[in-house]
């Protein structure tokens, strides 16, 4: 029988770029970046490593204002089932595979979506998957774009296509989810959060995932015209969005749920990533 390979995956964060809420951008490798800190892409690959680009550049290490080494976790995985669902050692930018289902940047999702479905390949030991749930901004980005992104179909095929596991997307009023084999579907982890924060006021919590579920849905409908819409239209439409979760919520309780400010202006996207950022493929709609 073929061995399955597994070894650690590490996730990673740097600051992504300037924001009243400060936001990180994140990666994975196979390799752990504090011992062995490759200067290029070339390095990794000569030393027969994985690194995964999640719509970024190259890292050597990582490290943010409130995280000296940049380190969001590790977690044994089967190797060739991330490198099967997102391609590693490619630019995001340039090669379709190093994408996974996130095709297009802000629109399907943003790195912490492609980082996670990297780390997906961590579920395999019967844990729970490893992701980027420390990174800063993570709250935010996964109320509109969930864990896996917005492509919930195509993710779902890939996965499926990868591992052999079954399984299918479904809506729920907390938005778009995946199930696996036909059994009930789990609350993500933005679900979840809200649910253990807001449990002594249920009404609240309906509201605000029926709110999820509408911002999901009207994120992931088709971006009129042609070409990737640009980082100005897809921030102005989140901050939307989120200041819609503000007023549902109050004060107190976004900033427990959010980790920002109210009204604090958002910045998911990435103005120079989005503008380099083209289709490959076309989305599945």
């Amino acid at each position: 029988m073929e061995m399955t390979p597994s070894v650690s995956l590490y996730a990673w964060a740097v600051p992504a770029w300037s924001s009243e809420s400060p936001v990180d951008h994140t990666w994975v490798t196979s390799y752990d970046n504090q011992v062995h800190p490759y200067n290029a892409i070339a390095d990794v690959v000569v030393a027969g490593q994985s690194f995964w680009f999640c719509w970024g550049a190259f890292h050597p290490q990582g490290g943010t204002p409130v995280n000296p080494t940049g380190a969001l976790g590790q977690q044994a995985g089967n190797l060739k089932l991330a490198q099967c669902v997102v391609q590693p050692n490619a630019d995001s930018n340039t090669a379709p595979g190093a994408r996974g289902t996130i095709y297009s940047y802000g629109v399907d999702g943003v790195c912490h979506q492609l980082a996670n479905q990297v780390l997906y390949a961590t579920s395999d030991g019967g844990l729970p998957p490893l992701t980027v749930s420390k990174a800063r901004g993570y709250p935010l980005s996964s109320f509109i774009y969930g864990t896996y992104g917005l492509q919930q179909t195509a993710w779902a095929a890939k996965v499926s296509t990868c591992s052999g596991a079954q399984l299918t997307a479904r809506a729920r009023p907390g938005g778009l989810m995946v199930s696996i084999g036909g059994e009930g579907i789990a609350m993500d982890e933005f679900e979840r959060r809200a649910t253990e924060l807001l449990v002594t006021e249920p009404a609240k919590l309906a509201s605000l995932l029926r709110l999820r579920g509408e911002v999901q849905r009207f994120a992931a409908q088709p971006w009129p015209g042609t070409g990737q819409p640009s980082a100005e239209a897809l921030n102005a439409r989140n901050q939307h969005l989120i200041d819609e979760a503000a007023k549902l919520l109050g004060p107190e309780h976004f900033r427990r749920l959010f980790g920002a400010e109210p009204g604090a202006k958002v910045t998911l996207v990435d103005p120079q990533i989005a503008a380099a950022a083209g289709e490959l493929p076309p989305k599945p709609r």
